[in-house]
């Protein structure tokens, strides 16, 4: 549960009620989640897509998030943008009010990359980046790591073997040089690209959530 998002009433009920081990549910939400597990959790599958691997150097050119069995929400860097001093600024505006609408976000390698570096932007641009438990995550990557035997770990990889479609628009250098400068095209391209990600994400994920714990880690 995410404190942040709950009504006033629904603050004071928390805090004056207590579970069957007498802990106050605002305390202890792991109880009050236990006891109301038909509550829907909000779930969505996150991946950006950056110019370089590290967000000091980097910035991101566009994200994704896919609400389960829905269409993303979706965002590209425009070109009147990347000729700005605020580069990705009121794109990461944007992204961080979409992973608000989710109770759990999900990614692949996320805690080594996407997370980290949209965190990271933020910060640069001195925006309100969600806190330590507001939001949980889920990496696909660890359960695949941990549950799976195969000679490479990456998505696609992954995909092939359990026979999903992915990566019609590959990674390709040359478009993501053409991306920077403004070409529509190549933005266009990553923007696909992205999109086709969080769909194989989140084909993955249903393929492995039977063999795992979808444990309470955050972002």
């Amino acid at each position: 549960m995410n404190l942040r998002r709950q009504t006033k009433e629904k603050l004071v009920w928390l805090a004056s009620h207590r579970c069957k081990h007498r802990h106050l549910y605002i305390e202890h939400l792991s109880c009050y989640e236990k006891e109301n597990e038909t509550e829907i959790e909000r779930l969505g599958f996150l991946d950006i897509e950056a110019s370089n691997l590290d967000a000091d150097f980097g910035i991101v050119l566009s994200y994704c998030i896919k609400p389960l069995d829905q269409p993303s929400l979706q965002r590209l860097i425009t070109p009147k943008e990347l000729a700005s001093k605020d580069l990705d600024k009121a794109l990461m505006i944007d992204c961080i009010a979409d992973m608000r609408k989710f109770d759990r976000l999900v990614t692949y390698y996320g805690t080594g990359f996407d997370i980290p570096f949209v965190r990271t932007r933020a910060m640069l641009h001195k925006l309100d980046f969600p806190v330590f438990r507001e939001i949980k995550h889920t990496d696909v990557y660890y359960w695949v790591r941990n549950k799976l035997r195969l000679h490479r770990k990456r998505l696609e990889v992954v995909c092939d073997f359990l026979g999903i479609p992915a990566k019609g628009h590959p990674m390709i250098p040359p478009i993501w040089t053409a991306a920077l400068t403004g070409n529509k095209k190549a933005l266009n391209y990553i923007l696909v690209h992205n999109l086709e990600d969080v769909e194989s994400l989140q084909e993955v994920y249903k393929r492995m959530l039977e063999f795992t714990a979808n444990r309470a880690v955050t972002i």
